[in-house]
C-alpha cells in the first residue's frame, strides 16, 4: 500500500498540485490555487454535484453527534475534551497520518515508533482503549490550538476552507478592523504548522499567501510569529519578506536575540549595518556598554538579583541604562520583577528606545502577577506608547474575542488574558490621568482617524439611547469639553461635518485628536464598567450598522418601503437595549454610581428625527 499524495484525492486533479509532492518539496513561493467551494463544484455538472454531496456527507462526521463513528482521539494542550478523528480519512489524506496509523512515522533519517498512542502496541490501537494522540507530540515545538486543528480536520474531510469563526480571529479591541490583529495571525500560523507537519501541500500554499499579506499590515512585534513559522516550515518567500520588514523596524537587538533563531537574528543585524532602520538617526553601539548590559540581562535570566547588585556596584551602569525592569517584565519570573522593584533603583515609567514602559511590555506578555506588581509600585496605566496605545489597548489587541467573552458565555472564571485587561482598566478608572500630550508617530494618523471614527460613532449611539447617563459619563471623562473631530463622526446626530482648521500644524492636530480619543475612550469604558449588558448590545449594533453609516437612525431618508424597514429595525434595537438596561439596573448599588448626580433615563423610545 502506497502512502497517499498530499493533494485532494476526490477532486479534479487539475485544480490542485498533481505531482503528489510533500510540502518539503514545494518550490519556494509556489502558490497552489485554493480548493473550490461547494457552489463551484455544483457548476461542474453531475460530477461537481457528486463531489459537493460527498464533501457535505463527510462534514457530517464532524458535526452530527448521531454519526459518531470516530476511532481515535487527539488531546489538545488547552486541557479540554479530546478531538475525535477517523484514522482512515486522516491516513487517506495525509502522508504523515498514513505513517502514524501504520504504527511508524519518519523523522529525519530515522524511524520513530508512535509514542503518542495510548496503551502502546504501535498504530493498531492495541493495549488499553482506542488510540489517543497528543497534539504537542504530533507537532513538537509549535502550538496548534483546538480551533485551528478543527478547521484543519474539516478541510481534510471536506476539501473546503470555510471562514474562520469571527471570535477566534478577532481581538477584544472593538476599534480594531481585525484584518491583521494578533489573533488572526496566530490562527493562520497554527494552521500553517499543521499543514506543514501533516504534509498538506495545498494548504501550505494557501496559508503562505495569507501570511505574506499580514507582514506589511501589522506591528513589527506581531511579525515575529510569522517569521518563526516561515523559518520552521522553510517558506523562503515569507521568511525573506519578514526579515526585510524587521530589519526596517525599530525592534531592538535584545528582542531579536530572544525571539528569533540565531542565524535569522544575525542576518537582520547584517542588513541593519548596511542600511539602518527607518526610525530616525541610528545609534552607534558602545561595545563596553553593551557588554555590561548583557551581563545584567544574563543575571536576570538566572534569577540572580544579587549578582545584578554586584554588577551595578562594579561599574557606572544603572538599571535604567540597561532597561533592566523592561527586560524582567518581558522575560523573567514575577519574583525577579518584585526583587528589582524592591531595590527602588529603576524608573517605573521610563520608556525604552521603542517608546514602551515596563508595564507596556508586561501587557504584551499578559502576565497578571507582573502587571499587578508594577501597578502596586506606582506604574501609570494611562501612559501611552509613542504610537498612542495604552497598556490595556495592547492587551485587548492580543486577546481573542472568544477568550475575552468566555466568562460571560460560560460562567467560568476569567482567563489570564481577560484578567490582565480588567486589572489595567480598573486602574485606569481609579487614576485616569493621561500623561502623554501628543501622538508622535505620523504613521499612526490613519489608525487614529479610524479609532476616532469608531469612538465618535460609539458615543453617539450611547447618547441616542441613554442621553442622561451618556452625558454624565462624558462629563466624568471630560469628553464634553474636547471638540468633536471634523469629518469623522458617521453617527453625528446633526449629520453635519465640523469645520476644520486648515492652518493647524500636524503637532497640534495630533494633540487635539489624541485628546479627543482619550476622552471618548474613557467615556466608552465607563459605560462598559457600569452598564456591561447595554455596552454589549451597543457594540453589536455598531458592528452591524457601521457599513450603513447608521442610516437606520435617520428615518426620513430613503423610499417609503425603506423607511418602514428602518422603523421596524429600530424598534427591534430598542427592545434589545431595553432588556439589557433592565439587567444592568437590577444592581442598584452599581447603577447608583452614575445615576446619583442625575435622574436616570430609560432607553429612548421615540423615533430619532
Amino acid at each position: 500500500m502506497d502512502p497517499p499524495s498530499s493533494s485532494i484525492t476526490f477532486a479534479s486533479s487539475s485544480s490542485y498540485l498533481s505531482n503528489g509532492s510533500s510540502p518539503c518539496s514545494l518550490p519556494s513561493g509556489a502558490l497552489a490555487p485554493p480548493p473550490p467551494a461547494a457552489e463551484g463544484w455544483a457548476s461542474g455538472g453531475v460530477e461537481g454535484a457528486s463531489l459537493a454531496r460527498l464533501s457535505n456527507n463527510l462534514e457530517r462526521l464532524l458535526l452530527d453527534p448521531d454519526l459518531d463513528c470516530s476511532d481515535a482521539d487527539v488531546d489538545m494542550a488547552d486541557g479540554g475534551p479530546p478531538v475525535p478523528v477517523h484514522r482512515c480519512i486522516l491516513a487517506a489524506r495525509s502522508p504523515f497520518f498514513y505513517d502514524l496509523v501504520r504504527g511508524t512515522r519518519r523523522a529525519g533519517d530515522g524511524l520513530l515508533l508512535s509514542a503518542a498512542i495510548s496503551g502502546g502496541g504501535g498504530g493498531d490501537g492495541a493495549g488499553t482503549g482506542r488510540p489517543r494522540y497528543k497534539m504537542e507530540e504530533l507537532v513538537p515545538g509549535a502550538r496548534v490550538g483546538r480551533e485551528a486543528f478543527l478547521e484543519f480536520t474539516r478541510y481534510l474531510y471536506t476539501g473546503r476552507l470555510r471562514p474562520a469563526p469571527h471570535d477566534v480571529v478577532s481581538c477584544a479591541d472593538h476599534a480594531c478592523p481585525h484584518d491583521s490583529c494578533p489573533p488572526a495571525i496566530r490562527f493562520a500560523v497554527e494552521l500553517m504548522y499543521a499543514a506543514w507537519t501533516f504534509k498538506i501541500s495545498d494548504l501550505v500554499a494557501v496559508f503562505q499567501r495569507r501570511l505574506l499579506n499580514f507582514v506589511d499590515k501589522t506591528l513589527a512585534e506581531d511579525v515575529l510569529p510569522i517569521l518563526q513559522v516561515a523559518f520552521h516550515c522553510e517558506l523562503s518567500e515569507v521568511l525573506n519578506k519578514c526579515v526585510q520588514r524587521i530589519a526596517r523596524s525599530d525592534l531592538d537587538s535584545v528582542s531579536l536575540d530572544k525571539e528569533l533563531p540565531p542565524e535569522v537574528a544575525d542576518e537582520i543585524k547584517r542588513i541593519r549595518e548596511k542600511s539602518p532602520p527607518d526610525d530616525g538617526d541610528p545609534i552607534i553601539p558602545d561595545p563596553v556598554h553593551e557588554k555590561r548590559v548583557r551581563r545584567i540581562h544574563r543575571a536576570l535570566d538566572s534569577d540572580d538579583v544579587e549578582l545584578v547588585k554586584l554588577l551595578l556596584n562594579e561599574s557606572d551602569i544603572t538599571l535604567d541604562d540597561a532597561n533592566a525592569l523592561h527586560y524582567a517584565a518581558a522575560y523573567c519570573d514575577s519574583k525577579v520583577v518584585s526583587e528589582l522593584l524592591e531595590m527602588e533603583l529603576a524608573s517605573l515609567n521610563l520608556k525604552n528606545r521603542r517608546g514602551y514602559t515596563s508595564l507596556h511590555l508586561a501587557a504584551m506578555r499578559r502576565e497578571p502577577a507582573i502587571i499587578m506588581r508594577l501597578l502596586g509600585k506606582g506604574a501609570v496605566a494611562s501612559q501611552l506608547t509613542n504610537d498612542g496605545r495604552l497598556a490595556s489597548n495592547i492587551c485587548r489587541r492580543l486577546t481573542r474575542l472568544k477568550d475575552y467573552n468566555t466568562k460571560m458565555e460560560q460562567g467560568q472564571e476569567s482567563n489570564k488574558d481577560r484578567m490582565c485587561i480588567e486589572i489595567l482598566e480598573r486602574e485606569m478608572m481609579r487614576n485616569p490621568m493621561i500623561v502623554e500630550d501628543s501622538v508622535t508617530s505620523p504613521l499612526l494618523a490613519d489608525d487614529l482617524q479610524m479609532k476616532l471614527a469608531y469612538l465618535e460613532n460609539r458615543v453617539s449611539l450611547a447618547r441616542f439611547f441613554f442621553p442622561a447617563e451618556a452625558k454624565i459619563a462624558m462629563h466624568i471623562a471630560q469628553a464634553d469639553i474636547t471638540p468633536e473631530v471634523g469629518g469623522v463622526s458617521a453617527a453625528s446626530t446633526s449629520g453635519k461635518l465640523k469645520e476644520v482648521d486648515l492652518n493647524e500644524t500636524p503637532v497640534l492636530q495630533n494633540k487635539r485628536l489624541r485628546s479627543r480619543a482619550d476622552a471618548l475612550m474613557k467615556t466608552v469604558e465607563l459605560g462598559r464598567r457600569y452598564f456591561p449588558n447595554c455596552s454589549q448590545v451597543l457594540d453589536k449594533i455598531l458592528e452591524e450598522n457601521m457599513s450603513d453609516g447608521f442610516d437606520v437612525f435617520h428615518q426620513q431618508n430613503g423610499t417609503p418601503d425603506e423607511q418602514k424597514v428602518k422603523k421596524m429595525r429600530l424598534g427591534e434595537l430598542k427592545e434589545d437595549v431595553r432588556k439589557a438596561y433592565s439587567k444592568d439596573t437590577a444592581d442598584n448599588s452599581v447603577y447608583s454610581v452614575l445615576s446619583s448626580n442625575s435622574s436616570s433615563s430609560p432607553p429612548q423610545t421615540a423615533t430619532k428625527k
